[in-house]
């Protein structure tokens, strides 16, 4: 959902996108690689790229990407299980790649940081962080900026903006357990039914609950 907005905020700026999707072996990767190919038939994005990831699993440490380890339904204080190391550091990373290939401008990325699980790799502060390290990785001629449209939005916001903006959201998935129907209960469900709930709107996506 978080990327589906960010996605349609470029569109709406007048940029023609290149999408990016990850392979990672999360537990939702089928549902999330479908999700990516209907929202870019939806858009009619031409330019797509499916990278695969597939060592995240053998590194491990995260429930996303390590089925022995429980998907949790309350998350404490600290860094959730379900983080998944450095992933946004190594998508963008990717991504900068592309980037500097295709001749793109800007990185857009669906981060999250006031409304989010605490994952590091979403701050901003990182984000900025990365954006140095690229203009110091890449050539003198590339110019490559991270934008993250949505990192100081609540869920709330995320949902009204992406309904102002009319993002075909029943394509979207949020939900790490599932694939067939969003479990409601992890805490990426609670978080998007929460800003459904406070945006005074209905998720069109299917839960078991």
């Amino acid at each position: 959902m978080d990327s589906a907005t960010a996605l349609a905020l470029t569109i709406a700026s007048g940029k023609e996108p290149i999408a990016v999707h990850f392979d990672y072996r999360q537990r939702t990767e089928r549902k999330e690689r479908e999700s990516f190919g209907a929202l870019c038939d939806f858009y009619a994005i031409a330019s797509r790229y499916i990278i695969d990831l597939g060592f995240f699993a053998a590194i491990g440490a995260s429930a996303l990407t390590d089925r022995s380890i429980d998907i949790p339904q309350n998350v404490g204080k600290g860094i959730p299980i379900t983080y998944v190391p450095f992933r946004n550091g190594i998508f963008l990373s990717i991504a900068a790649a592309i980037a500097e290939k295709e001749g793109a401008s800007e990185i857009v990325i669906g981060a999250v940081e006031e409304d989010s699980s605490g994952y590091p790799d979403c701050r901003e502060s990182f984000l900025r962080a990365l954006e140095s390290a690229i203009g110091l990785g890449t050539r003198e001629t590339t110019k490559i900026a991270i934008a993250a449209p949505l990192v100081h939005l609540s869920k709330k916001q995320i949902v009204r903006e992406a309904l102002r903006l009319n993002v075909p959201l029943g394509l979207t998935w949020s939900c790490y357990q599932n694939e067939d129907k969003a479990c409601g209960v992890c805490e990426s469900c609670r978080l998007r039914l929460k800003g459904f709930a406070l945006a005074d709107s209905i998720d069109p996506i299917e839960y078991l609950l």
